[in-house]
């Protein structure tokens, strides 16, 4: 899979989940907004992976993960969202929301109120989080 594949696949994952809302299937789209989430910051580690270069274990066992504080981790991007956080506070309430999925939440019954809450958070125009990884992957 490539950083291009995880980029389409965050854009895909976001839309699906967008189509799900409205279609009142609110534990679809919470579960995949998040995904789109995990797809984007796959993306950001597979930007900052150089050709050719041995990788190391650590890194590509953590790259695997589905915990999105992890995967912030394994990027390299935590200093990053702390001073973005700090310039942007809409980013860091979003970004709590964000990191409250996991790869569990497929199986919990979410309310439109939770499904809302992380498409906002995910999609916002201002302070998304996929608006801030975008400038990253």
């Amino acid at each position: 899979m490539t950083r291009s594949d995880l980029q389409a696949l965050s854009q895909l994952r976001l839309h699906e989940a967008q189509l799900l809302l409205q279609a009142a299937s609110y534990g679809g789209a919470y579960y995949l907004a998040g995904y789109a989430v995990e797809c984007a910051m796959k993306a950001c580690i597979a930007k900052s992976t150089q050709a050719h270069d041995f990788p190391d274990k650590k890194r590509v066992n953590d790259s695997y993960s589905h915990d999105l504080a992890s995967l912030l981790k394994t990027s390299g991007l935590e200093p990053v969202l702390k001073h973005a956080r700090q310039a942007s506070p809409g980013l860091g309430t979003r970004w709590d929301i964000a990191q409250e999925w996991n790869e569990s939440s497929r199986y919990a019954l979410w309310q439109k109120s939770d499904a809302e809450s992380m498409l906002n958070a995910v999609a916002d125009s201002k302070d998304g989080v996929l608006k801030w990884l975008k400038q990253h992957w």
